[in-house]
């Protein structure tokens, strides 16, 4: 296969992280406490938690989504105010999202080079890489991953996504298209053409309906709908969406609902190393998939860890132990009351999210009672209904990202 070139292209030097089991979460109290985790959320840069995860993983995981940055060169910041008018973006309140920025093409290339080839170790032999970019670095990266997969792999497809939008550009058409590149190892890849299909156009039923001599004497089954073709129209998750985290570049989920559906079964172990918002690791739980995501923002586990609290699967949360531990135990503006039944808050803080161990041993916190503020009615509430054993622990979250514990 054609190699590309840059300046400074090497193999990594890898460094596995140490990971570190912080907490594990059982959303709204279930399989509390002994369920055992079906996912991961896991804090670090993806390179070394990759590495890590390597001596468990590698060959086994069987499907891989990654949206990285894109090479735009910009710096996106996140919406965490919580019943803002959406129509003043001016008056938002924002917070630092992650940067896309570099130095040079080259240096991207390597960054993306060397994770791209972490992925394909740890993808299964049937399992499918989707690597999501646009215009800025599709082109490059599909050189890349055509070397990585070398000539045993194949190349499945390159996917459009299409959507609508506002656009600045008055120079040129506008830009309103994504492009997912999906590769295998081998032939005998999981493709569930089933589990996707969806309905022909009502002016195909017609036609088909009408005429004898349409589709060329090919009849197909209109009750049973068709596999898309390789564009997709999915609208964003614009300001008033009720997906909405204002985490910046939110995938809608179903876009990932349609990828893991068709190149993944139940059971089967899905990740996604560039987190941001969760999107994967969220959809893959809601329909029975075990997974695996990582991010070096905090923000962006936090974001996740805040979604799938309203999932029914268990998942813990990790970091590398290079990261220092950022749970702070400053009680103060903070009151904890307790009854037997029950945990209620009264704090100062500005909370986003909140969460109870009722019977918290001093080393691992099993969150068995959850509470998060309303993305768009920004509405918390302050008490949560649960047994209390022998020890109380709760930890909050603030809006602005800080993580308090409090040890009763």
């Amino acid at each position: 296969m054609p190699n590309l070139n840059w300046n400074g292209k090497r193999s990594a030097d890898l460094v596995p992280a140490t990971l570190i089991q912080d907490s594990i979460l059982y959303p709204k109290g279930q399989g509390y406490p002994r369920a055992h985790p079906d996912g991961r959320i896991i804090l670090g840069d993806n390179l070394s938690v990759m590495a890590a995860l390597l001596p468990e993983y590698e060959g086994r995981i069987d499907l891989i989504y990654a949206d990285p940055p894109f090479f735009t060169n910009r710096k996106f910041s996140a919406r965490v105010g919580r019943g803002e008018d959406s129509r003043k973006p001016a008056k938002w309140k924002l917070a630092e999202g992650y940067h896309d920025a570099w130095s040079d093409l080259d240096s991207y290339l390597q960054f993306l080079y060397e994770r791209l080839a972490l992925m394909v170790r740890l993808l299964s032999p049937k399992g499918t890489l989707y690597l999501h970019l646009d215009w800025h670095a599709d082109a490059y990266a599909r050189l890349i991953l055509d070397e990585l997969f070398g000539a045993e792999g194949v190349f499945i497809n390159e996917i459009i996504w299409t959507y609508h939008g506002p656009s600045p550009i008055r120079t040129a058409f506008n830009r309103k298209h994504d492009t997912i590149l999906a590769y295998a190892k081998g032939k005998d890849y999981t493709f569930n053409a089933d589990a996707v299909r969806e309905p022909y156009s009502p002016n195909t039923v017609t036609t088909f309906n009408s005429s004898r001599k349409a589709g060329f004497g090919k009849v197909p089954n209109l009750e049973r709908g068709k596999v898309p073709e390789d564009w997709w129209y999915f609208p964003v998750v614009a300001r008033l969406h009720n997906e909405r985290t204002g985490y910046p570049t939110q995938k809608p989920e179903a876009l990932l609902e349609r990828i893991i559906l068709a190149s993944s079964n139940k059971d089967d172990l899905v990740a996604d190393f560039f987190c941001g918002s969760g999107t994967t690791s969220v959809v893959a739980a809601k329909n029975s998939r075990k997974f695996i995501t990582s991010d070096e923002a905090v923000r962006a586990v936090f974001t996740a860890r805040n979604r799938l609290a309203e999932t029914n699967v268990v998942f813990s949360l990790e970091r590398d132990s290079s990261i220092k531990n950022m749970t702070s135990r400053d009680a103060r503006k903070t009151k904890v009351h307790i009854t037997k039944n029950s945990v209620s808050l009264e704090t100062a803080f500005d909370v986003d999210f909140w969460e109870v161990d009722p019977d918290w041993d001093g080393k691992m916190f099993k969150s068995a009672a959850q509470a998060q503020r309303h993305v768009r009615s920004g509405e918390l509430p302050f008490e949560l209904k649960i047994k209390i054993g022998r020890r109380v622990c709760v930890r909050l979250v603030t809006v602005q990202g800080k993580e308090i514990q409090l040890d009763i």
